[in-house]
This record gives C-alpha cells, sequence and structure tokens, in this order.
C-alpha cells in the first residue's frame, strides 16, 4: 500500500499519549465535577468519622462479654488514629481514577466465567462476606438512583475518549466501594467491625448519591453537554433518612422501644436512691435570712459553678482540704448577693451531690488503693459529678464510659507498688494525664470520657500483654525449677542409699557428690528414673565404688579386669555430656588410675601370700594409701546459687486461722504484704508450685518479687503482715457501701 509509512502501530502511539499530562486532557467541566463530588466526598467522610465513635461504643455496650467490648474499644481507638490517612487515601484514589479518564487504555475484552460454589468455596469467609456486603449496597444504590447515575455516565461518555460504564465510573457506587474497602486497608479490626464500618459508608456517603450525580448533571447540562436528556426530579424528603436519624440505623428495629425502658428503668434507679438520700438532704444551702424565698438555679447553671470550681481543684501534693460542698455554699451565697435573690441547688441535683460526694469519700479511704494514686482520683470528683448531673444512668449503667473509666484505673492501680520515682511510672503519667484533661477539657459533653477509657483500655492492653508474657515466664521457670527440684530429690536419695556409713576414697566421694549427681540429675531430667540411660548412670556409679573397694574373693580380681574399661567409658562419657571441667576430669582419672593400680597390687599381694605363705607389706613400697573419708552425714543437694528458704519450719493444724487463709488464696489474687515499718509490697499469686507447695508471687509486670511456702505463708497471715486486696469494682464497691450507710440512717 502507497501509505503504510503512515500507519502508527497502536503499541507505539499508546505509550507517547500516555506521556502527556493526562490532567491537560481533561475538559475544565470534568475538572469542575470532580472538584466538587470530591469536597462532598470528603464532608460525608466527616461525618462517617464523627458518628462512627458513638455507634461503635453503643455496640460495646451491647456487647455480651469483656472480650467482645474491648473488640469494639480497640476499633474506635484504631480508626481514631488512622482516620486522617483514610480520608486522605480515600480521596487520592478519587483523583486517580479521574487522572485515568484522560489516558488512552487498550485492553483485551474479559469475557466473565461462570461463578461456581467450588470456587466460592476458595473465597476467604471475611472477603466473601466483604464482597456481599458491599454487591448489597452497590445493588441499592443502582435501584434507587440508577437513573441519574446513567445519565451521568452518558454525558462523560461524551467528553472522554474511553467508553465508560456505571461501575467504571469514578462516582459509581462500585468504584466508591472499591476506594473506599483500599483506603480502609490499614485498619486492624475484625470483619464484624469492618461490617459496621462498611455500613456507616453506605448510611453518610452513599445514602447521599443523588445529591452526588444531581449537581454533576447540572454542571454537565450548564455547558451544553447533553442538555435534551431531561433532569430528574429530586428524591423526596420522606425517602432520605436524616443523618441524626441514620446515627441509631445500625441498632435493631425495637432500639426506641427499648430506649424508653432503659429511661424508665434509669429513672426508678435515681428516684430509689433519692428516697435514701431524703435523710442527708438540706445540708447544702448557703446562709440567708429567715424569711427569703429560695429559688433554685438550673441544671444548666449548677454544670457553670462546677465548671468554675474544677479550675481550682488542688494538685495531689497540696496539703489543702478541698471540700466540694462548702466550696458550693461559698459560690451560691456569692450568688444570691450578686442577684439579691435567695439562691439553692435544685433537690434532683443536690441529691446527686450528696451521693457523688459520699462514693468518693469512701474511695478517699479504700485501702485497696495506693496513697498516691488515690490523691490522683480524688481529683476527679468534679467531673464524675458533672457527669451524674447530666446523665443519670451513671448510678444504673454499669458501663457507663464515666464509671468504667474509674473503675478500670482502680483495676490497674491494684497492683502499683508507689515506688518513690512514681511520678516517672508508666501507670501513674497516665493517670495524671486523664485527670489532667478532664480537669482543662470537660465542660458538658461526656463524649470525652468514652475517648479517654478507649485509650486508656488500649493502654492498659498493652501493659497486662508485656505482663502476662513475663508472667508466663516466670510460671514456666519455677516449674522447670520444680521439676529439677524433684530430681535432686531422687539423685539424693541414690546417693545417700549407696554412702551412708561408708568408708571411702575422698576423690571418689567428691567425684559423685559434685560431678557424678549432675550427670544423674541430667538423665532423670531428659529421660526419666524409669529409663535405661538412668539404670546405666546407677550402675556406673555402683561399679565405681566396687571397683575402689577392698575385695577378698578370688574371682574379684578377673571382674575387675572386665569391668575397668567399660567402666572408663561410661564415666568419661557421662562427665562430658553433663560439661563437667575436663581438667578435672582429667585429674580424677588419674586419681582413680592410681587407686585401681593399687587395687591389683592387692591381688597381687593376695596371690603371692597364698603362694609363698606371706611376704612383707608391699603397699608401702613408693605409692601411699588413698585418703579415705566414711560417709556419716546425709548428702544434700542444692542448686546453683539457690538457698533454702529461710521460713520457720513448724507443723500447725489443719484448722489453723493462718493456713485456712492460705487455702482461700486463689491463683490471680492481689495481696499487700508488710516487708517492714515504712514498706509495704504488692504482688499477685502467680503459681503454687506442687509438690514442694511454694507460692510464687509476681508484681504488676509480671516479675518474680517474692516466695513462700505454705506454713510461712500462715506464719504471716497469724501476724498480720499480709492483707488481701478486694479486686471488686471500685465504683460498684463505693455505692454498695454508700447505700447499706443510707440504709442503716433509714432504719431498713
Amino acid at each position: 500500500m502507497q501509505n503504510d509509512e503512515k500507519v502508527v502501530p497502536l503499541n507505539k502511539a499508546t505509550p507517547e499519549l500516555a506521556a502527556n499530562s493526562p490532567l491537560a486532557r481533561l475538559p475544565v467541566v470534568l475538572l469542575q465535577v470532580r472538584d466538587k463530588a470530591a469536597q462532598q466526598l470528603k464532608e460525608a467522610l466527616q461525618a462517617l468519622f464523627d458518628n462512627a465513635d458513638d455507634t461503635l461504643f453503643e455496640m460495646a455496650d451491647r456487647a455480651q462479654n469483656n472480650t467482645e467490648q474491648n473488640t469494639f474499644f480497640e476499633a474506635m481507638r484504631d480508626l481514631r488514629l488512622k482516620r486522617k490517612s483514610i480520608e486522605r487515601a480515600f480521596l487520592d484514589k478519587f483523583y486517580e481514577a479521574f487522572l485515568r479518564l484522560g489516558q488512552y487504555q487498550i485492553t483485551e475484552p474479559v469475557l466473565p466465567g461462570a461463578m461456581t460454589f467450588d470456587k466460592l468455596a476458595l473465597v476467604h469467609n471475611d472477603d466473601l462476606e466483604k464482597t456481599v456486603a458491599v454487591d448489597a449496597m452497590v445493588a441499592k444504590v443502582l435501584s434507587r438512583d440508577g437513573v441519574a447515575l446513567g445519565q451521568l455516565t452518558t454525558r462523560l461518555n461524551q467528553l472522554i475518549t474511553q467508553p465508560l460504564s456505571d461501575n467504571s465510573n469514578p462516582m459509581g457506587p462500585a468504584m466508591l466501594c472499591d476506594f473506599f474497602l483500599q483506603a480502609g486497608r490499614s485498619l486492624g479490626v475484625e470483619i464484624k467491625v469492618k461490617l459496621i464500618i462498611l455500613k456507616l459508608f453506605e448510611k453518610y456517603v452513599l445514602a447521599d448519591a443523588d445529591h452526588l450525580y444531581a449537581e454533576a448533571n447540572q454542571l454537565l447540562i450548564a455547558t451544553g453537554v447533553l442538555p435534551e436528556l431531561k433532569a430528574l426530579p429530586a428524591r423526596r424528603a420522606s425517602d432520605r433518612v436524616t443523618r441524626q436519624a441514620r446515627a441509631s440505623d445500625l441498632a435493631d428495629p425495637d432500639l426506641a422501644q427499648a430506649a424508653d425502658k432503659l429511661d424508665k428503668g434509669v429513672q426508678e434507679v435515681f428516684s430509689a436512691l433519692q428516697e435514701l438520700l431524703l435523710q442527708v438532704r438540706g445540708n447544702l444551702a448557703p446562709r440567708h435570712e429567715p424569711n427569703a424565698e429560695a429559688r433554685p438555679i438550673s441544671s444548666q447553671d449548677l454544670l457553670r459553678l462546677l465548671s468554675h470550681l474544677q479550675q481550682y481543684v488542688p494538685s495531689p501534693d497540696a496539703h489543702d482540704d478541698f471540700d466540694l460542698r462548702n466550696q458550693l455554699e461559698q459560690l451560691l451565697t456569692r450568688v444570691s448577693v450578686k442577684s439579691g435573690k435567695f439562691r439553692v441547688v435544685g433537690g434532683g441535683d443536690e441529691d446527686v451531690i450528696n451521693l457523688i460526694a459520699m462514693l468518693f469519700e469512701f474511695i478517699l479511704d479504700d485501702r485497696n488503693l495506693p496513697s498516691s494514686l488515690r490523691a490522683l482520683i480524688g481529683r476527679l470528683q468534679i467531673p464524675m459529678l458533672k457527669v451524674a448531673v447530666i446523665d443519670k444512668s451513671f448510678f444504673s449503667r454499669g458501663s457507663h464510659p464515666a464509671r468504667r473509666l474509674l473503675n478500670e484505673i482502680a483495676s490497674a492501680a491494684l497492683g502499683w507498688g508507689g515506688r518513690d520515682d512514681y511520678q516517672r511510672d508508666s501507670l501513674y503519667v497516665r493517670v495524671e494525664q486523664i485527670v489532667q484533661r478532664l480537669l482543662n477539657d470537660f465542660v458538658d459533653d461526656p463524649a470525652i470520657f468514652s475517648e479517654l477509657l478507649v485509650d486508656f483500655l488500649a493502654f492498659t492492653s498493652d501493659e497486662r500483654r508485656r505482663s502476662e508474657l513475663l508472667e508466663q515466664r516466670t510460671r514456666d521457670a519455677e516449674e522447670g525449677r520444680a521439676r529439677a527440684e524433684l530430681a535432686r530429690q531422687r539423685v539424693q536419695q541414690e546417693l545417700n542409699h549407696r554412702l551412708m556409713g561408708k568408708t571411702l576414697p575422698e576423690v571418689v566421694v567428691r567425684l559423685l557428690q559434685e560431678a557424678w549427681s549432675k550427670v544423674l540429675l541430667l538423665m532423670c531430667l531428659k529421660h526419666g528414673d524409669e529409663s535405661a540411660e538412668w539404670a546405666a548412670g546407677l550402675t556406673a556409679m555402683d561399679d565405681l565404688i566396687w571397683s575402689v573397694e577392698l575385695h577378698e574373693e578370688a574371682e574379684a580380681r578377673q571382674r575387675l579386669l572386665d569391668l575397668v574399661p567399660g567402666l572408663l567409658k561410661a564415666l568419661r562419657e557421662g562427665l562430658a555430656s553433663a560439661a563437667f571441667d575436663p581438667f578435672a576430669t582429667s585429674e580424677f582419672f588419674s586419681q582413680l588410675e592410681v587407686l585401681h593400680v593399687q587395687a591389683f597390687q592387692h591381688f597381687s599381694k593376695m596371690q603371692d601370700e597364698a603362694v609363698e605363705g606371706g611376704l612383707p607389706d608391699a603397699e608401702g613400697e613408693g605409692m601411699p594409701g588413698p585418703s579415705m573419708i566414711e560417709v556419716v552425714e546425709e548428702i544434700v543437694l542444692i542448686a546453683p546459687g539457690e538457698q533454702f528458704l529461710n521460713e520457720p519450719a513448724l507443723r500447725l493444724p489443719d484448722d489453723d486461722a493462718g493456713l485456712l487463709q492460705v487455702d482461700k488464696l486463689r491463683l490471680g489474687c492481689w495481696v499487700e504484704i508488710q516487708e517492714d515499718e515504712e514498706h509495704r509490697l504488692r504482688c499477685k499469686l502467680a503459681a503454687i508450685v506442687e509438690p514442694s507447695g511454694r507460692y510464687v508471687f509476681v508484681n504488676r509486670t509480671g516479675m518474680k518479687v517474692l516466695e513462700k511456702t505454705r506454713m510461712g505463708l500462715a506464719v504471716e497471715f497469724r501476724r498480720g503482715a499480709i492483707r488481701m486486696l478486694d479486686d471488686a469494682l471500685l465504683f460498684d464497691r463505693a455505692l454498695e457501701s454508700v447505700i447499706g450507710n443510707l440504709r442503716k440512717l433509714k432504719g431498713v
């Protein structure tokens, strides 16, 4: 053909065209559509994340157990930390998709293959659940706003060269879901949390897709892109769920009814408390003229007064007593003088103030809390009072974030030792930060408690994981030590059985006690005391003892000749396996050789005497006799670096009060031990090592700090040096105590 040279192969043209700026290929109106949509999507994502905390906290509140609850709390923290990066990644993907619209893309058509159940079986369950959820979300948008999306896709095809479908449209639900899934890959949350977040994406982003498409279509119509396609009427208000209503949409359909029941339950609990509090009401009032008419201030005004007092809460190191009720009385007096009217706190609010004051009186006297942390927690009285004024479920709902924060701090503090450098301790610093944050920032939005609770749970969870790891290592070490102790006792038993009462060469006794005992110990630990190896080790010991004893039998010489080679081999191999000092081993074998030579000389002498009728004693001819030792004391083996527990060796009757208290100890329970007049040790029972009955205690980090026998602990209990710590929830114990005291006052 004449014009062959003018033909440009597509595979060469495409890179050249793609090298040009793809952004420059997009018409200005398309850039306007993109930027307008990006702004709308950004606002929708912000609404999603703003409401995610409330939704996840609601799910945590309805969790069936602590594990499930912690899953939601950790998800809240993870989402808060990664929120900005997810928003940014989503918009980056959105911009990249528009960027590709200006590039030439030549691909082979892909025919969809038939989906079979076999293929579905190969898909990971989590991925399958996400796919099903996304497909349902996309289908919902297409059924509701498919026509508007179709018009937008048709108009976009007028502006770009490559064909575009609803599924490949960057503003279509399929692509938006894909952008969100890619942006959220860094979230380390379980599938059930991911599905909840996807549901939130549907509620806060996809639910407003009609606005997205309407704005884009209007922009394109205004610039003359297919104006003949009629604009669609806006979706009716009744079809659109408001964002406020959508916030609770994830709950089950009976949520409203359940909420009513909850409110009634909360009111019933608080009303019951108010009946008990009637007898202490009236103590909180400023001095006034007898005839002055009392006018209660509103709860909102009370919160403002408390916020003012909150700024003057003394530091934990200050020795000034901060009497909240007295401070409030002074403020109310000033308000009354300034307004000319006698102002008092309303009855309901006064009940809350009295109840919180009594709760904190209990907390500040609670011996389960170390004094330093007790002083810190005491500074939370006003923030907790404000929460209770705002939300009465604080008294009835165990999972209330403010109440749970207090309980979690107290639980973490249970094992805190309160050392001199406590101000550098990570737990003390974290609690101090929480207290200061509440005093500085908490005005009237209780959401701050949820945020602080999530962060504190993450902190304690990290600490707990580290301490549990060290604690497990401590337990493993103690169990290994117990096995070694049993093996040592077994070796000790065999040594004493063979050596007690015998007179033997000192070198042999020392070898058996110091070296061969270790060989036997290894055999017992590795193979057990019923193994062939253990039996061989005992046989070698028996043979060694026999070989250095004097024997008068005629056949003893032949037996010794037969025995020595195998005995020396067994001894060498055994000592090498125990890594015994080679120099000491060599020295021992030299001395053993001398002993065996003397034994053979003894046999020769016996033979000569038998033949010649007696000769002079040849034993002293140049070879002195060995140093002998009689074993009269029981051999006791002690592990390297180990000492016996220096505890009383007394026996107490089974019904002794101290022993009964020891038997109440359970693994994981905390105790406080009075070490001396000034120092107390807080530790947790980590292991009871049988059969020796050793009780092993660890500190908050999981490190071993104490070891006691059962009898030793009983003696400590009898003299009052050990106190078991109550690990029940602090707030619940305080509330139970206050209610008990109020009932006594009322005579119930």
